[in-house]
């Protein structure tokens, strides 16, 4: 061969050899994941979780040994793991490892708000909070366990001073020093003398001897209802979003009357003191997501009583309905006070799981970790009954651990005692049948429970798991995945099933509760110095919270009436409840009347009262119907009352009382009727609406009336020349004798401008 020859065949070899080299595979991507670790696992000789992590992440094939850092969090709390940089196999050899329990993949979003400002309809541009600057100068007090000033929800950014008229003061306490106030948080003070002269002992463990916050519940109620606006709050991530109150602009009161003893208690001349307190204040709306048991006669209601001195003095009253969800069972029922029941929202905390054989289903829960599950062995005890309900100390730790249990519903144990005993058995997670069409979240599902991974179901999905699970050989979850939270939940709202209902048990000729609000599954601020979770061996706090109960909705409907008193001024408390009220929803997101919760049945305003809260309407609302204290003095005289116990609520000695007994000017209706009557039956109602909508209107009457019951308006039409006009009416109510126990209707005045003034009306008899 020629030297040239030779020269050419080495040019042809190193050309091949160099696209050999150039074909080989481009370096894999790197990606962040989240992996979630059993800390059991974890070496004694490695002093922290970040070592082991750490040690774990240097071990992988081709990690890299320069100093480029790929670890990001290493995490001790939320969950026990650490997110860090990998490459597709390296990720593969680390699923491999015994230790690792899960992984997520890195995801983004936006951020979202804590949801009940939008869902109440409540936007930045348009409507009533423009309109109102947001609450600006109004003040509200809060009557409630106290308030953890720290919280970035009681940050005064933005807000303007404090109000030349205000009175109050910020005391010095334990743990708690007049500076911490600003002009957001302008008064905090504590009354416990009643329940220290009752011999009960406030405990010092759990506790604060002064306004400070130690349960909670008073730091959310304030946040709930004039809460600063607070970026990237959630609930151990569910509701991720931006925390803000429905009055972000209105000051904030806080009035410490509730404490923890051996349980949370609180004295009713506690009550009274605070409330005695917050109109020397000077408060313009006052809050209380409490109540008393007894249901007692207005003279002997303190709660009443002060609330009566309260609207006297212009400041509007709102109180919860009470959380026992039985007819009859509404709390803070007087006819000046504006009782609230809770709602639920279109938003809903899920986990979602597929079975082995490809069926998927949600179902709720409020588990902490953002955990992915595959390919674990279901456990059920199928035909052993206590297995199957996961009865106390009866699963098999031999048979359960490292799998996922299935719960059957039962009324023998609750939810919180199932998830115990799988956790007890090592079980790795859970699916619990829940054994009503709603789940509890103050009870049995409260989030705190959730301290492994599981997630209840509701009834329906019972048969095709179980199907599933006796159906095959070794049945198999093959995934669940938690910290979801979904919107557009329907229906919604609904009123919640642990709402307090009416009749109100002292006067049922008023319809309680008035009105309805967001009260289910509520984000707000909550203390940090006290663990919300437990979750392995590591207890988990947090600054915001969910919470439920009407406590929650109270402080919505605060807010909404502090943004009404902002815009209008010279507003009585009666026009700002009527106005709440007649522009109130009664419809669904789903376009039908309101349900429960509980049922799943149409509800009635037995249970919803004149409906769900609607701010922006209530801005505008054609007609009020007014009261003043004279109003609820006649009221009072007409209840047979002797002049002791009138003094008693009046709290004077001389009143007047006219001889004609009036209706009491409600922007409801009930009638109520003896029952076993062999004849129809009827009532007459007479009302006054004032006109504080356009200088001219003329509104007319359209009646919704079921059959059975009979309602006639004279006059059919109200004509308004000029603003703050009063035109009177009579409604007439009549049923058939042999008419149902309960049955509603609806008057709606409706003008050429849009207002629809609705009121309900409800006929009970027997």
């Amino acid at each position: 061969m020629s030297s040239s020859s030779s020269i050419l065949a080495f040019t042809w070899l190193l050309l091949l050899l160099l696209g050999v080299k150039n074909a080989s595979p481009k370096p894999e991507e790197y990606n962040t994941y989240i992996i979630h670790m059993d800390r059991s696992h974890k070496p004694a000789s490695f002093s922290t979780d970040e070592s082991w992590h750490r040690s774990t992440l240097n071990s992988l094939s081709s990690f890299p040994t320069e100093n480029e850092e790929k670890l990001l969090y290493s995490y001790n709390h939320v969950m026990h793991g650490f997110s860090a940089r990998l490459t597709p196999s390296q990720l593969s050899e680390l699923e491999k490892s015994p230790a690792h329990r899960a992984t997520y993949q890195e995801s983004f979003g936006k951020l979202h708000t804590t949801h009940t400002p939008k869902f109440l309809g409540l936007k930045g541009k348009t409507g009533l909070w423009p309109a109102s600057s947001y609450g600006k100068d109004v003040i509200i007090g809060i009557l409630d366990t106290g308030v953890w000033p720290e919280s970035d929800s009681f940050s005064d950014k933005g807000m303007l001073p404090v109000p030349e008229r205000w009175k109050g003061e910020c005391e010095n306490g334990t743990a708690f020093s007049p500076s911490v106030c600003n002009r957001k948080l302008i008064g905090a003070r504590s009354f416990s003398k009643g329940i220290r002269a009752a011999g009960i002992n406030i405990s010092k463990e759990y506790d604060y001897e002064s306004p400070r916050d130690f349960e909670g519940h008073g730091t959310h109620t304030a946040s709930t209802a004039a809460g600063s606006q607070v970026l990237g709050a959630s609930h151990f991530g569910y509701a991720r979003g931006t925390a803000k109150g429905v009055a972000p602009s209105a000051h904030i009161a806080v009035y410490k009357v509730v404490w923890a003893t051996s349980t949370l208690e609180t004295a009713a001349s506690d009550v009274l003191a605070g409330m005695d307190q917050a109109i020397a204040d000077g408060v313009d709306i006052m809050s209380l997501s409490l109540g008393f048991p007894e249901r007692t006669p207005y003279f002997k209601d303190l709660i009443s009583i002060a609330s009566l001195s309260a609207i006297e003095k212009g400041i509007v009253v709102i109180c919860s309905a009470g959380n026992d969800g039985l007819p009859n069972t509404s709390l803070n029922g007087s006819p000046w006070i504006t009782t609230v029941g809770a709602g639920t929202v279109d938003r809903s905390f899920i986990a979602t799981l597929s079975l082995g054989n490809q069926l998927t289903m949600n179902g709720t829960s409020y588990y902490p970790e953002s955990v992915y599950i595959t390919n674990t062995p279901l456990f059920y005890g199928g035909t052993n009954l206590s297995k199957a309900i996961c009865n106390v100390s009866t699963l098999n730790p031999k048979e359960v651990a490292g799998k996922v249990v299935l719960c059957e519903s039962t009324t023998a144990v609750d939810v919180s005692v199932q998830l115990k005993e799988v956790q007890r058995a090592g079980g790795y997670a859970g699916i619990l049948l829940a054994n009503a069409l709603t789940l509890d979240p103050q009870g049995s599902t409260l989030p705190s429970n959730f301290s492994i991974p599981s997630l209840v179901l509701k009834p329906g999905f019972g048969n095709s798991l179980r199907k599933y699970v006796t159906g095959e050989n070794k049945p198999t979850i093959k995934s669940m995945r938690f910290v979801t939270t979904s919107l557009g939940t329907s229906p919604a709202p609904q009123v919640a099933y642990f709402s307090s209902r009416g009749p109100d048990a002292i006067n049922p000729g008023f319809l309680k509760p008035d009105i309805l609000a967001p009260g289910m599954d509520i984000l707000a601020a909550v203390v940090p110095n006290r663990p919300y979770f437990k979750v392995g061996n590591y207890e988990l706090a947090s600054d915001y919270a969910l919470n439920s109960g009407t406590s929650m909705a109270a402080p919505h409907v605060a807010g909404v009436a502090a943004l009404l008193k902002a815009v209008h001024r010279d507003w009585s408390p009666a026009a700002i409840r009527s106005a709440m009220m007649t522009t109130a929803s009664t419809i669904d997101n789903t376009g039908t009347v309101l349900k429960d919760q509980w049922t799943g049945l149409p509800a009635t305003p037995l249970d919803f009262g004149a409906g769900h809260i609607d701010p922006n309407k209530a801005m505008n609302p054609g007609l009020i119907y007014d009261m003043g204290f004279q109003d609820y003095v006649e009221y009072l005289c007409s209840l047979g009352y002797s002049e002791k116990q009138l003094r008693a609520v009046i709290r004077r000695n001389k009143w007047s009382c006219s001889q004609n007994r009036t209706d009491l000017n409600y922007p409801s209706f009930v009638a109520m009727f003896p029952k076993g009557s062999n004849t129809k039956m009827g009532k007459n109602f007479s009302r006054v609406v004032t006109n504080v909508g356009d200088d001219a209107g003329v509104y007319q009457a359209v009646l919704v009336v079921p059959p059975g019951l009979s309602i006639e308006v004279e006059p059919r039409t109200l004509s308004f020349t000029h603003k703050y006009q009063n035109q009177s009416f009579v409604v007439s109510i009549n049923v058939e004798k042999d008419a149902p126990k309960v049955q509603y209707g609806y008057l709606k005045w409706i003008d050429q401008h849009d207002h629809t003034v609705s009121s309900a009306i409800v006929a009970i008899t027997g």
